[in-house]
């Protein structure tokens, strides 16, 4: 099999759909021949392919292999997530030496002497930036920001109120907290007096820039979460933002516009608003996790699936199924037309309408989450929305993995949304940000080293010419070499393996890419029947779409007729977007929809679980005081 320059290099750089870790592999095994001979000898130098068997062996004689184990790809992994510790705020450096004891209250120029020579009894710590910017802020600003003679501004109070309201914003108010000095105070003791204004002037100008920072790029580090998240953190000038602060007039606009400004944030404010509102009264469908109820079958539970219906059905399918509501008698019995109805609000809810009531229906007909599971995931979603660009762009593609749902927008509103199947809880897919750029139709597919390892290498040992009968390509060092050759008990790492564009291929008819570290790229599947599934975590960490030719057609800005056209040629080829479309491959359990309605899905990953250790780490770090 003789392969061009170019597709023995797309070989050799086999894509893959997951980062992974190699443990060591064994060595490559002596022949049986060489075993014969006493162990190696030197022989005559030739070409030799690292990972190809290329002992010579007697007419008829296997190469037999030592019983080694076999090794193992094991993808990223999560962390115990470690928060900023607290910095001490230096500025007695900035102390003007002074003598204050002798200066009167009454004199308002000694007082602001007098407070900044008490720079040097401060004693607060902030986190890292923010110690730094108010270093940097009072080493050229002589003003105070926060102090009104020898009390606290009303600009102060305004300031003090945000803060205290950042729970509306899904940030902790804890984290910038400030001891206010006492309205009353000793005129005797002055000098007390000003160590307490400037230790408040430093301390609320800390908590100001902390939180400034985080509802800008958010308190948790994505990348100390796992490493299947990827995201630059966004850079915050707390400098510049301090002096914003001391020029306006109005510091509470101003600091509650740093949060996001998106109507997806906005979405998950007003949810978050009206969910802590709730009295929690509500009169809630309970049906017992494990329940099961297939067509034919009796439950008792059927009464709370129907009441279910009821509560949580749209007034649409209670009028079409009105007569079967109306003359239910709470029996257990699940007659046809029962499973008529539950068909119909499976349906409506982006289920299989097969009328068996498993998890997925159960989770609907209790209304989902309960309302502190609901807060708790909106409080991680406005958290991890500040991890994204503010403008996702008029024109995107987003990625919800836990809703199993791709969405492609266009004016910055919803014009495409297809089914997705994501990677399995072993193979995740990572949580990360991207630009589409090629569109490759009739696609090989580059076979990962952990699918080659994991799964194929144990075939292999069996049977070496595996590969070769079902129609691989095989390249070792970037040289095509039949799949019998080589020697899979060696290292597989200069060996490539590929499919070939075919109507079996892994890919399908395309594959749309964006090149990111994480080789992770959406794509056509010959397995249709994943889409019927509702829960769709059940790929190697690639995105495969239930209708690949209207989103390559939506980027490459064509009809879905050129898109076939192009299949229909039969060649692999790569078209390029022109246009600059960003993707998000992002993970919300808890999402506005094109209505900005907040929808909740199950956390398939357990990654809110993460989210909120680090939010108590964070919250732990910074009550750290010393």
């Amino acid at each position: 099999m003789k392969l061009t320059k170019t597709a023995v290099l797309a070989a050799a750089l086999a894509v893959s759909c997951a980062t992974i870790t190699l443990h060591a592999a064994p060595a490559n095994a002596i022949t049986l021949m060489d075993f014969i001979r006493g162990g190696k000898k030197k022989e005559p130098k030739r070409e030799e392919l690292p990972g190809v068997d290329n002992g010579f062996s007697m007419p008829g004689a296997e190469t037999k292999q030592a019983a080694k184990p076999l090794p193992r790809v094991t993808g990223p992994r999560y962390y115990a997530y470690k928060a900023d510790a607290l910095k001490r705020v230096a500025v007695d450096k900035l102390a003007d030496p002074v003598v204050t004891s002798s200066i009167s209250a009454d004199v308002a120029p000694a007082g602001d002497a007098g407070i900044r020579a008490a720079f040097s009894t401060v004693n607060v710590r902030a986190t890292p930036d923010a110690a730094k910017a108010v270093e940097t802020f009072y080493g050229g600003q002589k003003k105070f920001v926060w102090i009104d003679g020898t009390g606290i501004s009303e600009k102060a109070k305004t300031a003090i109120a945000v803060l205290a309201d950042a729970a509306t914003v899904g940030l902790d108010p804890w984290d910038y907290a400030v001891k206010i000095p006492s309205d009353h105070f000793d005129g005797i003791d002055i000098n007390q007096r000003y160590s307490e204004l400037a230790t408040f002037e430093i301390a609320l100008s800390s908590a100001v820039a902390t939180y400034v920072q985080d509802a800008v790029r958010g308190r948790i580090d994505p990348n100390r979460i796992s490493g299947y998240h990827d995201f630059k953190r966004k850079d915050v000038n707390l400098v510049a933002a301090l002096k914003n602060v001391a020029l306006s007039g109005n510091v509470k606009a101003y600091l509650e516009s740093r949060s996001p400004a998106s109507g997806d944030f906005q979405a998950l404010k007003a949810e978050l608003a009206r969910l802590k509102a709730e009295t929690g009264s509500e009169d809630r469908v309970v049906i017992p996790d494990g329940t099961l109820l297939k067509p034919g079958q009796s439950n008792p539970e059927l009464a709370n699936i129907v009441k279910g219906i009821v509560k949580h059905g749209s007034d649409a399918l209670k009028t079409d199924h009105s007569v079967t509501i109306a003359t239910y008698q709470g029996t257990p019995d699940y007659t046809p037309e029962l499973v008529a109805l539950v068909e119909a609000f499976q349906k409506e809810n982006g289920l299989k309408p097969d009328g068996v009531v498993g998890k997925a229906s159960i989770r609907k007909l209790v209304g989902g989450d309960s309302v502190a599971d609901k807060i708790a995931k909106v409080e991680v979603a406005l958290e991890q929305a500040r991890w994204l660009p503010v403008d996702l762009g008029a024109r995107h593609v987003f990625i919800n993995q836990p809703a199993f749902q791709v969405y492609y927008y266009e004016d910055g509103a919803e014009k495409l949304s297809m089914r997705t199947v994501v990677g399995s809880k072993s193979n995740q897919t990572y949580f990360f940000q991207d630009r589409v750029q090629t569109v490759e139709v009739n696609p090989y597919w580059g076979v990962p080293q952990s699918i080659i390892i994991n799964e194929m290498l144990p075939k292999l040992r069996n049977d070496p010419s595996y590969l070769d009968r079902m129609g691989y390509e095989v390249a070792v060092g970037g040289r095509a070499v039949p799949s019998s050759s080589v020697n899979w008990y060696g290292s597989t790492a200069g060996v490539s393996v590929r499919q070939p564009p075919s109507g079996d291929n892994a890919l399908g008819e395309l594959k749309i890419l964006f090149p990111n570290s994480h080789a992770i790229y959406m794509h056509d599947t010959p397995s249709k029947s994943f889409f019927k599934k509702d829960m769709r975590a059940l790929s190697h960490g690639c995105v495969r779409l239930a209708e690949p030719r209207k989103m390559a057609a939506a980027v490459l800005g064509v009809t879905e007729e050129d898109v076939g056209k192009e299949i229909a040629g039969g060649r692999n080829k790569a078209l390029s977007v022109k246009a600059d479309i960003p993707i998000y491959v992002a993970y919300f359990t808890a999402w506005p929809n094109k209505d900005g309605k907040v929808e909740y899905f199950d956390d398939v990953y357990a990654r809110d679980d993460y989210m909120r250790k680090a939010f108590t780490a964070t919250r732990t770090a910074r009550q750290v005081q010393g």
